[in-house]
């Protein structure tokens, strides 16, 4: 009786997962959502990515927040183990901090706009204590100017003014510690943090430089080396333009390879690869040349970098066994028109869900063959329309409104 009582009671504390089974990393997608008619306000969507489910692909249940669509942004890129998934609507200047604990009833915990004198962060990534440390584009002037509370100008900014900031954020998005990334050797370099990437074992943070307004695009080629114990800047460094002279341009997101170097993706498709972080002279080498322009989110899982290629419409993978020789193993286009940006990882069951950031898009869920590097489209993965991938468009969402979903970040339960 008592080993009854007790199993019952161990059984109130487990989530339930679509298919009634006890819920397994993997089993929702969790979308962060807006409307592209800045009418709806941002939400978040639970879909069912159990594939066991038989309501694989379908829609479960969505919050939303009090923010009006302006440009909902990135998520974190995987969920943290805490269960608190912050995201970002960045022209509204407006970060969220859900509670997914309970996928079935996530909530929105609290949400911030300016921290520590910076604004406009675009990117989260955890630290070892569980924290999250944030870039920020911008700095707020002293005579208040440039408050951007809602707004995204630049305009007669220069120097100084044209840097940001790192900060350190708890789960209640409380300000733990920042630091200016502005650098007093290039006091007239425009450095506007884009993403980051830590690295705990050798007590470095890389810090991307790269605007989110147009009109600065072709200016940010640097990226940033930071001590993590104290948020020290180290030094500032250029990127290779390599053969194309152009590889370099606006580097974005920053992740760390198999072979312990830092891969740099840039909007100009260009891929570099940092190394020597530890020491006083980190160099950077283009390894790899994407097709097109506008390259978005990568992803790296195992010895394979899925690379997002908005000219094919789709996705592009590399093996970077060898990170000095890249070799391309396989391309996907979704189609010539799919507009793709975002990905992230379910290591559990080697998938990616993959977003375009455009309104009325659908999502999909790829599969990543370990073997091989063959990516290919989860055909299991419908909705209720029967189709691949999940329908942005024409939604009666739960929490109440109706339109085209323009989803962005995007991230797997754990």
């Amino acid at each position: 009786m008592f080993r009854t009582l007790l199993a019952i009671s161990a059984s109130l504390y487990l989530v339930s997962s679509p298919s009634g089974a006890a819920a397994k990393p993997g089993d929702y997608l969790f979308v962060f959502t807006g409307d592209q008619a800045a009418k709806g306000n941002d939400f978040l969507a639970v879909i069912d990515a159990d594939p066991a489910s038989p309501g694989y692909g379908k829609l479960l249940t969505s919050v939303a927040t009090d923010q009006v669509s302006v440009r909902p942004h990135h998520t974190e890129y995987e969920m943290p183990a805490s269960g608190m998934l912050f995201a970002n609507d960045h022209n509204a200047n407006r970060s969220f901090i859900f509670n997914l604990t309970d996928p079935l009833h996530p909530k929105v915990v609290t949400s911030f706009r300016d921290l520590a004198g910076f604004a406009m962060p675009h990117s989260f990534l955890r630290l070892p204590n569980g924290n999250v440390l944030a870039t920020f584009q911008q700095r707020r002037s002293a005579d208040g100017a440039h408050d951007m509370h809602g707004e995204h100008d630049m305009a007669g900014m220069s120097g100084k003014e044209l840097t940001g900031g790192v900060v350190e954020i708890d789960d209640r998005g409380q300000v733990v510690r920042a630091v200016s990334n502005a650098d007093p050797a290039h006091p007239d370099w425009p450095l506007l943090p884009y993403s980051l990437i830590p690295m705990p074992g050798i007590d470095r943070v890389l810090v991307t430089n790269a605007p989110m307004q147009d009109e600065y695009f072709l200016q940010s080629v640097t990226y940033q080396i930071f001590r993590l114990s104290d948020l020290k800047l180290l030094g500032t460094y250029q990127l290779d333009p390599g053969p194309s002279l152009s590889g370099h341009i606006d580097p974005e997101e920053a992740r760390v390879g198999p072979d312990g170097a830092v891969y740099i993706q840039t909007l100009s498709c260009g891929l570099q690869r940092v190394t020597g972080m530890d020491g006083t002279h980190p160099k950077a080498f283009m390894v790899h040349q994407f097709p097109g322009t506008f390259c978005g989110v990568p992803t790296i899982a195992g010895h394979y970098l899925v690379q997002s290629v908005g000219s094919i419409g789709g996705f592009v993978v590399l093996d970077i066994a060898d990170g000095t020789k890249p070799v391309e193993v396989s391309r996907l286009t979704i189609d010539p028109g799919y507009a793709s940006h975002w990905t992230a990882w379910d290591p559990t069951t080697g998938r990616l869900v993959v977003t375009s950031g455009k309104a009325g898009d659908r999502l999909y869920i790829l599969k990543l063959d370990a073997k091989t590097g063959q990516l290919t489209i989860d055909e299991t993965f419908r909705d209720a329309d029967g189709k691949a991938g999940f329908n942005m468009a024409g939604k009666t969402w739960p929490h109440g409104w109706t339109g085209d979903g323009k989803p962005h970040g995007a991230v797997f339960s754990r």
